[in-house]
């Protein structure tokens, strides 16, 4: 091999290395196109979040054994129900009215003291008719009274005469001359007769039209 040759084929290996060797990019430069990068495995945490929330339920009404010819829940909103002419209390106008109100004599038929209570109070002219009066603002067939209503409670087969405090004087309609009552919900106390325990009602007892009955 001449001189020349080998004077030439270093130079050339040195030009050859050069040019297989790219440059490390600048710093902050995004990878090539052509690089991808592997994805991520899925982990617990991130299916954890992806899974829906369980719904919380709500807590069943515990069973509560209703009174005779009544079936139901006994929740204020699904109360035992009866039909027809059962009834828990019996509410009598004594024929008495004075500032207070008209006054009523009201029996507990049942064998389970009463807290709560929810009465229609119907009012009728000297020919039977039935009279509006004036419920929040409004005529209405009847008046109602809910809450405790009785003072306190009303132990099985126990008597009182009361007024209402949502029936007073300037409520009855002119012309009244018969006034008529039905207790149309109950609530019946805990042991320690200050909680309600459970609900009946009987809604047929409580219509929008109702002949004047007289005495039950």
């Amino acid at each position: 091999m001449s001189s020349l040759k080998r004077l030439l084929l270093p130079a050339v290996a040195s030009l050859s290395l050069l040019a297989g060797c790219d440059k490390d990019p600048p710093a902050g430069t995004a990878p090539s196109a052509h690089t991808s990068e592997a994805p991520a495995a899925s982990t617990p945490a991130a299916a954890a979040v992806s899974a829906p929330a369980p719904t919380a339920s709500a807590p069943a009404e515990p069973h509560h054994d209703c009174p005779k010819n009544s079936s139901g829940e006994g929740s204020l909103a699904k109360p035992c129900e009866a039909k027809g002419t059962e009834r828990m209390m019996e509410a009598a106008w004594t024929g008495k009215t004075d500032d207070k109100g008209p006054y009523f004599k009201v029996t507990n038929k049942g064998s389970t003291t009463i807290l709560y209570g929810k009465i229609a109070v119907y009012f009728y002219d000297k020919a039977g008719k039935q009279l509006d009066v004036q419920e929040g603002g409004k005529p209405s067939p009847f008046k109602t009274c809910t809450g405790n209503l009785f003072g306190g409670v009303m132990k099985a087969a126990e008597k009182a005469t009361m007024t209402f405090s949502c029936i007073k004087k300037e409520t009855v309609p002119d012309g009244t001359t018969a006034i008529e009552a039905e207790v149309v919900t109950v609530g019946f106390s805990d042991a320690s007769e200050k909680k309600v325990d459970f609900y009946w009602t009987n809604k047929e007892l409580g219509p929008d039209a109702r002949k004047k009955l007289g005495t039950k």
